[in-house]
C-alpha cells in the first residue's frame, strides 16, 4: 500500500455523486484504492460544501482547507489563470493534494488533475499525491 492524499476542486454545489465518481476514475488510473487515502484536502472556500463533506464522512478519511496562499505557494504542472481568478491561487486540487501528502519535494503528483463533468453538470477535478516518506 502506497499512502495517497487526495486534493479536490468543484464548483459549488457538486453532489457527492459526482465527486465520487471523479474520485474513482481517478484512483483507478492511480492503480490506489479508497484504502490508500490517508486524507484529503481542498481550498477553504469549499469549507462548507455539502458533497465534499459528505463524501469524506463517509470513506473515513481526514478532510482538510487550505487558504489561498498556502495553495499559491505550490508549484504544480498545470496552474490555471481562471481558477486563479475565482479562488486567488493558480491551482486547488493539485496543489492542495500536494500539501495534505506532506508537501514537496518528498510528495509527487500520480494523477495531476483528472477532471470530470458529472450528469448534473457541476464540474469535479481530482488530484492524487504519494505521501512524502516519513523518516
Amino acid at each position: 500500500m502506497t499512502p495517497i492524499a487526495i486534493g479536490f476542486g468543484c464548483d459549488r454545489g457538486t453532489p457527492m455523486q459526482t465527486l465520487a465518481q471523479a474520485l474513482a476514475e481517478a484512483l483507478q488510473q492511480a492503480g490506489a484504492t479508497l484504502g490508500d487515502v490517508t486524507g484529503a484536502a481542498s481550498i477553504n472556500l469549499k469549507a462548507d460544501e455539502a458533497g465534499l463533506l459528505a463524501l469524506a464522512a463517509r470513506h473515513g478519511f481526514p478532510l482538510r482547507f487550505y487558504a489561498p496562499a498556502e495553495l499559491a505557494a505550490v508549484a504544480v504542472p498545470h496552474p490555471s489563470e481562471v481558477v486563479r481568478r475565482h479562488t486567488g491561487t493558480p491551482s486547488v486540487s493539485e496543489a492542495a493534494a500536494l500539501l495534505a501528502a506532506g508537501g514537496p519535494p518528498g510528495a509527487r503528483l500520480l494523477v495531476e488533475k483528472h477532471k470530470l463533468r458529472g450528469a448534473d453538470g457541476r464540474h469535479a477535478t481530482v488530484s492524487i499525491a504519494a505521501c512524502a516518506a516519513t523518516p
